[in-house]
Formats: C-alpha cells, structure tokens, sequence
C-alpha cells in the first residue's frame, strides 16, 4: 500500500472536475517510455520458531529496515518511526503486519526487473540471516491466527483496521493475512489504457489461477487454491470487484473519475499525520464539506492518495496495476510482470488478447472471477469450457509479445523465457496450491510447518 514519502510541497487546490480526469491523461506516454514497475510482498518470520516479528522485538522488523542501510536505503519516517526506505531501485514498505514489500523502480524490460528483483532478495537474505528471519513466499499466513500478528506503527493502516470490520468480514484478513505480486505498466492514450483496462480485467482470473498460492488457514487446509483472492469478495464492495462499467461503451478518464468519486474516504494526509475520514465522501470534500476539515478543498495530491484506497482487481492511477497475483517464489516474481508485459506492450498480442475475451459477457466474466479462487485452472468460461482452456493460448499471445518487443540481455536471450514457469504450470495442469496441497496430504503427513521448507526464499 501507498506511504507517503515525498517532501512536503505545495500541491494544486482542484478547482474542477477537469483536474481529476487530466491527473489520468498526465500517465500517457510514448510507446518507447513504456516502463515496468514491479511490486512483490513477501512474509517474515523468525527462524527459531516462525513467529512474525514485531517492529520494536530485537531483530524484529525496524533492525530489518536498518540492516538494508547499508545497500544504499535511505529510512522515510512517520512518527519517529521508519516505516519504508527509498532508493534507486525504487522503495521497500511495510504492509500492516509488517509483510515486507519491494515496490521497484520503473524499468525499460524484464530482465532489468529479474535483475532487480534478485538484488532485493540478496539483500533481505542477507540481512534475515544476520537477524535470525527468514522470509516466505505464499499468497497467505498458512499458520498464524490475526491476533498473533503484529501492527506496524503507520498511521493509515490504524484508520485502516477500524474501519474494515465495518464493511466486510475478511478486511482484516486482507490487511493482515495476505501477500501479492504486481505489475504497474503504462498506456500511450485513452484509448490504449481503455483496451489494456478491459483485458486486464477479463483475464485477470488466468492470473489468479496461475498464481494460486494460498491453500492454507491457521494450520489446515482451507479449501480454496487462493484463498487470498477469495478474501477479495468480503473485503468491502464499495473498493473492490470487477468493475463492469469498464466494457461499457464510453469508458474513459472521466468514467474512472466519477468511481473512484464514489468510494469512500480512508484518511487525508496534513503536516505528516493522517486525518481519519473513513466512510466520507470525496464529493463532499471537493465542495469543501468534508466534516473532518471544514472549509478545505483537496489539493491533487489528497486525490493521488484516494485513488489508492480502491482496491479493484485492476486499478487505474498515471499507469495500470494488475492486482490477481497471489504472492510466490523468485521466479514467479519475474513470471507475473512478463504475462501482462507480453500480453499488453505489443500491440498485436494486445488485439489477439481482446479476441479472446471480447465476447464474454458481465455475467461470465463475474462467474469466472467467483469460481477461480476455489477450482483455479477448472473455473468455468464462455462457452462451456475451463480456464485451462485458454491458458495456453493466452501463454502463446504473451510469449509472442515478448519476442516481437525484442529486449534481449547480454547472452542473447529475449524476455519470453519468463513465462516459463507458468509455461510447466499449464503443463502439468497443476496450479502452485495444487502442488503444496499434494505435499500437505502426502510427504508433509499433515504437518503444515513443512511449508517454510518448501516456500522460503
């Protein structure tokens, strides 16, 4: 989730609604400064005996922050507290109970983001192996209860977990429980961001599938293959969801806009503390009625920070985020940007992409979104087929974008050896949670602790 790093500055009163759709035209770029901006969340834990540490414990979660000094990290600090870094391979935050994420750099191609992605991990090793942590990669706690997780000091995530409990009953699992991968990527016009919108959306449930690695609560299995995906669908309905207005005809900045407009407010951000307006009304506060600040009209930035409290399975900011990953191992770190890199940065595997979808309609897609979390691979699309009908041909689009973008490293290779994992997935017709739920039910004789083993970086 966002923390707010940047000095304080001066940021544009909005005056009028022209301001909030421009903010979303000011992402268009050229195809040639299209980036990849990859976000990955991992879970930490103390090797002796797989507690998650607390900030303040020794060797806890703010000794990790200060061990990764060392590599050039810079603390940001809310509260007297550091509560992320910032460096030139973009910022490391903490999620509420202290899920350590990498919200990398943008960059110019996949492997400049494996790159990256490994140097982060051989920092985090290292460091853990000094302090006794180690670090997991799975889409949820396979063991630990809410109440044996820690808070970390940050001021949104406070608001945050009261007002969750209002609007659903898995908020707090979401906040707590659960780690993803992501992939921010760039559109050139409307138009552009409107097709990659639509696609990302529709096959948004290959990725979960793909990426489903979550098949463990409190010690047992818990019936799902994502549960973290599941955990989506009783978070809070005004945040989150499929967003069928989005194949709508007419769909744009503005459209996008007047939704967010809609969802409700977390927090405003004054002098470095957090104001909490949860459940109020952006509307209002663009009429200066906002009861927490009377008077005051947002400034652009309460709008950059808003628009990160909703939580759709794809999100529009200056750029589009694809949200359905579970979180994994370093290699499906890598395998998660390159499916929607392939499949969204070629203009020809972006139209194959849509010839796929095109013809669902909003109830199918809505099905197949409700059914993967549980059956993965086997949840039902149009036409009477599975997913793992067309995950292959999907695979087969993306690696044909990631060839014709022809970005190759210095052995020669393009970007379409990513895929690879992902690749063995529909190979075997097994999805990572599949595997781990054969270990659990077989070698591991019921004894989820195994999964540390297995799952650790």
């Amino acid at each position: 989730m966002t923390t707010n790093s940047a000095p304080p500055k001066t940021s544009p009163t909005i005056e009028s609604r022209d301001q909030l759709i421009a903010s979303f035209a000011a992402g268009e770029k050229p195809k040639d400064a299209w980036r990849i901006g990859t976000e990955h969340e991992k879970f930490v834990y103390a090797n002796g005996d797989h507690h998650a540490p607390s900030y303040d414990e020794p060797g806890g979660i703010r000794a990790l922050l200060g061990e990764l000094e060392q590599y050039g990290w810079k603390p940001v600090m809310e509260g007297g507290n550091a509560i992320a870094m910032s460096g030139p391979d973009g910022s490391i935050s903490l999620e509420p109970a202290g899920q350590f994420e990498l919200s990398g750099a943008p960059l110019d191609s996949l492997h400049e983001t494996c790159a990256e992605t490994g140097r982060h991990l051989e920092q985090v090793k290292a460091a853990g192996e000094k302090l006794g942590i180690g670090f997991l990669g799975l889409g949820m706690w396979p063991d630990k209860t809410r109440v044996e997780l820690p808070i970390m000091p940050k001021g949104r995530y406070a608001i945050m977990l009261r007002h969750m409990p209002r609007v659903g009953s898995m908020g707090l699992d979401m906040m707590l429980r659960t780690c993803t991968i992501q992939v921010n990527l760039d559109y050139a016009s409307e138009a552009d961001m409107v097709k990659k919108f639509r696609v990302g959306l529709a096959l948004q449930p290959l990725a979960t599938a793909l990426f489903a690695n979550s098949p463990f609560t409190e010690g047992k299995p818990n019936g799902m293959l994502s549960y973290r995906s599941h955990i989506w669908s009783d978070t809070d309905p005004h945040r989150t969801g499929m967003l069928p207005f989005v194949f709508e005809e007419g769909f744009g900045y503005e459209r996008y806009a007047e939704y967010a407009l809609d969802v409700p407010m977390y927090f405003v951000y004054r002098e470095g503390k957090y104001i909490d307006a949860a459940g109020l009304s952006f509307r209002d506060f663009l009429k200066g009625e906002l009861s927490v600040l009377p008077g005051e009209k947002p400034t652009l930035d309460d709008w950059t920070d808003h628009l990160s409290t909703a939580f759709p399975e794809v999100r529009l900011k200056t750029f589009l985020e694809m949200r359905g990953a579970d979180g994994g191992p370093w290699n499906r770190i890598c395998a998660l940007p390159a499916l929607w890199v392939g499949l969204l940065y070629d203009q020809g595997a972006l139209d194959a992409a849509w010839d796929l979808v095109k013809d669902w309609t909003i109830d199918e897609r809505q099905t197949l979104r409700d059914a993967v979390p549980k059956l993965g691979l086997d949840a039902p699309i149009s036409g009477g087929g599975k997913l793992r009908d067309i995950a292959g041909q999907a695979l087969d689009i993306a690696g044909a974008g990631l060839t014709a973008r022809a970005r190759f490293n210095r052995a020669g290779d393009n970007e379409s050896g990513f895929l690879d994992p992902l690749r063995e997935i529909v190979r075997s017709g097994k999805v990572p949670a599949e595997v781990l739920l054969e270990k659990y039910h077989g070698v591991w004789g019921g004894d989820v602790s195994r999964v540390y083993d297995e799952s650790s970086f």
